[in-house]
């Protein structure tokens, strides 16, 4: 029977929201998958109990007296608070008692317990956090969204791999079309690290590398998997995150100037909506963070209860699908392992 660590402490609305979320999950799942709700325990067991899910069986709540703040300096954090929510879940994983982990709490700390407890995959050197990006010609996925800034090109050969396993087994992309982010089409643009990066992807095989990709490629339905390094990326998804929220003001300004526009806006509020849900980070519930040894899901950290239960439901895919193990397989057959690159 597997079972999913969840860090009740994490996130700005911890633990209320993440119970919340537990408990809309359970309310949709009646499978055998058990989950470990770790944090301070007198807290965890008031909120169980406020709805209503204190005594079902599928929950057991694990204590952890430590919470990693949003702004605790992560290593540091990981290091002084070892009985965190935090470090506690990820234990629970490294130990066998857990075949997941999903956290909305400090981004940073969890990429640094992870990587410190499970180490990374066979044949991958560094992790990266995939981010599902919404577009109007299908979503795809972007990595390193933030897990590691400062890359060499055989790290972004590995992001190429993880994200086309994850693209294919997670999102049903039959095959996935691999583009490296640059500031032109050419295998000459850009710096150093593209142009090396270039050269390694298009030599590699079973990957369907298509070449540089640019910014106005993103929404164009042209790539499926985006590869950049993790300062770039970050870069990429809060701007695309905050872009949605400035369109929207910009449309509620102007759509009610004047009556005309009041009525078109009302017989259009369907549409609205919709696009709204569909850019709307609850529905993916987390980003994984593809190349540890174990599975980590990381939720935003304004999750709603929406978004954890979405979080908990990509661990349990990820577990059955088997990502890591895919991974490992697709990384040996590519060649993109440390050592057959020299890194």
């Amino acid at each position: 029977m597997p079972s999913i660590a969840v860090d009740a402490m994490g996130g700005d609305y911890a633990p209320r929201v993440v119970i919340d979320g537990v408990g809309e999950w359970l309310d949709r799942h009646a499978g055998g998958t058990r989950l470990l709700v770790v944090g301070d325990e007198p807290q965890v067991r008031a909120e169980l109990q406020r709805i209503g899910k204190e005594a079902d069986p599928r929950l057991t709540v694990i204590h952890a007296p430590e919470a990693i703040r949003m702004d605790d300096a992560p290593a540091a954090a990981v290091r002084t608070k070892r009985r965190s929510s935090i470090n506690v879940a990820v234990d629970l994983v490294k130990q066998g008692e857990a075949q997941a982990f999903f956290s909305a709490g400090n981004t940073g700390a969890c990429v640094a317990s992870t990587v410190l407890k499970w180490r990374t995959l066979a044949g991958i050197s560094r992790p990266a956090i995939a981010a599902v990006i919404p577009s109007p010609e299908g979503n795809f996925v972007l990595l390193d969204a933030g897990s590691t800034v400062d890359c060499e090109p055989v790290n972004l050969a590995q992001y190429a791999i993880m994200g086309l396993v994850y693209s294919r087994h997670i999102l049903g992309t039959a095959e996935p079309r691999v583009g490296l982010l640059n500031v032109g089409g050419e295998d000459v643009k850009g710096n150093d690290l593209a142009k090396e990066s270039f050269k390694l992807l298009s030599g590699m095989s079973g990957l369907n590398f298509i070449g540089n990709v640019e910014g106005h490629d993103l929404f164009s339905g042209r790539v499926d998997v985006v590869v950049c390094d993790g300062f770039v990326g970050n870069v990429v998804l809060k701007t695309c995150e905050s872009l949605v929220g400035a369109i929207s003001k910009v449309l509620r300004t102007n759509l009610s100037k004047n009556v005309v526009r009041k009525v078109g806006y009302v017989l259009s509020k369907g549409a609205y909506t919709e696009l709204r849900q569909a850019c709307d980070h609850a529905e993916f519930g987390g980003a994984p963070l593809l190349g540890v040894d174990g599975v980590c899901i990381i939720g935003h950290g304004s999750s709603c209860a929406r978004a954890v239960r979405n979080g908990i439901r990509v661990a349990e895919e990820f577990v059955r699908h088997q990502v890591n193990e895919r991974i490992v397989e697709q990384a040996r057959a590519s060649g993109a392992s440390p050592t057959a690159t020299g890194a």
